[in-house]
């Protein structure tokens, strides 16, 4: 089968479409023909070697896909041949065929487009595992979301809208404001031509805010640690700008506020029952349109390292989707 295959950790450029063995499923798993597979800035630090783990070589990347199940473990007892479903994954989706573990995969309702449906599991379950189980967030707190206009960022921008929070959206560039008020945002701050803390104080008439979600790490980190309100809730989501930020620990103390880690992929292999029904619950709202994606653009699979550039790059709004078949 074709494949996407990463033989070393140099990044993007070095990857090559390759022809390789077809998966076979382990008896908690299954084996989907792939239609769709989303690129994430996970991804690229991946095939880069800079995120937490480091596969062994050569794999195929990919952490998240949709397609049709062609065959099941012998310990398989939610999914069949022929249901539609969607998986996230730590490798792997970007490929004809790829197995993943039950518990990480979920059937989709009809009429959902697998495209769509490849972007949903590590973003918004990201964004949901973040609000609604580490912030304990509640409608009418305010919230700040850095990188608002990426797959995350914007999942956690129309989240929000969905639980009812005064959604302030940080971005990195003016033609990025549109987007992210339309998917809910109250407010948008340019990080990069405004002040930020002057920004925050003047929206929150000096209150500061009850939750930051920060996608982008570095000297924004440093900043939102300074402007917390009383008791709120500061969440350090991913380090785009490639900066890990230090604080000093009296901010947190003065404030009453807590610092939250939120890493999602290994919440999910310590709780997979809570994970699939939290996968179950965002499919669903998918398929109410409570919640509504955004894809970039959709490219072939041959694209995957120019893709993976333009994720680095920041210039994505939303999600890349590779389509496969």
């Amino acid at each position: 089968m074709k494949a996407v295959l990463c033989s070393s950790f140099t990044g993007p450029g070095d990857l090559r479409v390759g022809d390789i063995d077809e998966p076979h499923p382990a008896p908690d798993e299954i084996l989907i023909d792939v239609h769709a597979a989303s690129v994430s800035f996970m991804d690229q630090l991946l095939v880069s070697g800079l995120y937490q783990m480091r596969p062994p070589t050569p794999f195929v990347p990919g952490t998240e896909a949709a397609g049709v199940v062609v065959a099941v473990g012998e310990r398989v007892t939610a999914f069949a041949p022929g249901d539609r479903v969607a998986c996230s994954s730590w490798t792997g989706g970007y490929a004809e065929r790829m197995t993943a573990k039950e518990s990480k995969s979920v059937r989709l309702p009809d009429g959902v487009a697998f495209e769509t449906a490849a972007t949903v599991l590590h973003n918004y379950g990201t964004a949901c595992y973040a609000l609604v189980e580490r912030a304990r967030a509640q409608a009418g707190e305010t919230v700040l979301i850095t990188g608002a206009a990426g797959g995350v960022g914007l999942a956690a921008v129309d989240l929000g809208r969905h639980l009812g929070l005064r959604v302030i959206a940080g971005v990195g560039s003016d033609d990025k404001a549109a987007l992210v008020r339309s998917f809910g945002a109250g407010d948008v701050i340019n990080y990069r031509s405004e002040d930020l803390r002057d920004r925050i104080r003047s929206i929150t008439s000096g209150a500061g805010i009850d939750i930051g979600f920060d996608n982008v790490g570095g000297a924004i980190f440093e900043q939102m640690a300074r402007l917390m309100a009383w008791g709120g809730r500061l969440m350090p989501i991913g380090f785009t700008c490639g900066e890990i930020p230090s604080i000093p620990m009296n901010l947190p103390l003065l404030k009453n506020y807590s610092i939250i880690g939120v890493f999602t992929g290994a919440w999910a292999e310590k709780y997979p029952d809570e994970a699939a029904r939290m996968n179950d619950m965002l499919v669903q709202w998918l398929a109410d349109r409570k919640i509504r994606p955004h894809i970039d653009r959709v490219l072939p699979l041959e694209e995957a390292g120019n893709a993976m550039r333009a994720v680095a790059g920041r210039t994505v709004q939303g999600r890349i989707v590779l389509k496969i078949r």
